[in-house]
């Protein structure tokens, strides 16, 4: 009753917000996926999403907005209510890489945007279709070698990270391999196991059920060392092409200009989640590495990634456009 009284003296500017962002949330909360279903990034938000929504209270519904290697779901979370009832999922390949290399984005990054938490690192690997002839790295770079300019991979479009991984791979071995793009991670990985082309790099996530179920066959993982859940299967830096590296990560944001406070719960209700043990075995099961960052971490995180992949875009060449 008490705290009544005082927000009745309260101007009416002033009051009416501090009750909205004491409700926060009163109904679903929207979560925009500029990435295809069946991606890393969807794969993990899933992952996290119900438990966030019981601990927010409502339900968090995934909205897949693809196209255009992302923009198009990106310019409308851009465009979107700085309310809290829209959320962005994203990997740093929207965020860090595609800007880079694209002037017609038509969304900033660091501008557009307020950081929530990253939700974890994705692994990566190089995939080729289970009945092309290559079983080894040193084996596509022989042939890539042998036909310049014949061999096609996989991407989820220019500016994908599926592009800018086999990008730095023919940089650091010296190819020249075509780019057939699709519309998202998941077509391009599906093009690949249904032969339409013979390899690609991917999030590790996604094509480990179509190497389980013998469509696919890993040739490398593009960490610093094996993966421990694949000890067969060696590094692209072992097989030939020392200091090779390649993950990305996913995160969530909302519009620039949504309320802290708002910003605030969200975040900690990501950081929860993670810290489930459930939650984090099934993610660690999938071959990610949770991360669960407050908001000014991952500003600082983005920022440097930003920066760090502009140079190494310019520095290849590598353009979207």
């Amino acid at each position: 009753m008490r705290r009544r009284h005082l927000l009745a003296l309260l101007p009416a500017s002033l009051a009416v917000p501090a009750l909205a962002q004491d409700a926060y949330p009163s109904r679903p909360i929207r979560v925009i996926m500029p990435l295809a279903a069946g991606s890393a990034v969807d794969v993990m938000v899933r992952v996290v999403a119900d438990r966030m929504g019981d601990l927010l209270g409502q339900r968090l519904v995934i909205e897949n907005q693809t196209g255009a290697s992302g923009m198009i779901g990106m310019r409308a979370a851009a465009r979107a209510p700085a309310d809290g009832y829209t959320l962005l999922a994203v990997n740093d390949a929207v965020m860090t890489m595609l800007p880079n290399m694209s002037a017609t984005a038509g969304y900033d990054p660091l501008r557009d945007y307020a950081p929530i938490g990253q939700v974890a690192r994705i692994r990566w690997a190089l995939a080729a279709n289970v009945n092309s002839p290559f079983r080894d790295v040193a084996g596509l770079i022989a042939a890539a070698r042998a036909r310049p300019g014949t061999l096609d991979y996989a991407s989820g479009g220019p500016g994908s990270p599926q592009h800018v991984a086999m990008e730095m791979f023919q940089a650091a071995a010296g190819l020249r391999m075509n780019q057939v793009g699709y519309r998202g991670a998941t077509p391009a990985l599906n093009g690949v196991a249904a032969g339409e082309v013979p390899v690609g790099f991917f999030g590790l996530p996604t094509p480990l059920p179509f190497v389980e179920g013998g469509r696919l066959r890993l040739l490398a993982t593009a960490g610093p060392e094996r993966v421990s859940t694949l000890p067969d299967v060696p590094t692209v830096a072992e097989s030939g092409l020392p200091g090779f590296t390649f993950f990305t990560w996913g995160a969530l944001l909302a519009p620039a200009s949504t309320p802290a406070p708002v910003i605030a719960r969200v975040s900690a209700a990501l950081r929860e989640s993670l810290s489930m043990p459930a939650i984090r075995d099934r993610l660690e099961s999938l071959a990610y590495e949770v991360v669960g960052n407050t908001p000014d971490a991952f500003a600082t995180t983005l920022a440097r990634d930003h920066a760090a992949m502009g140079e190494l875009v310019r520095s290849a060449g590598i353009r979207a456009d």
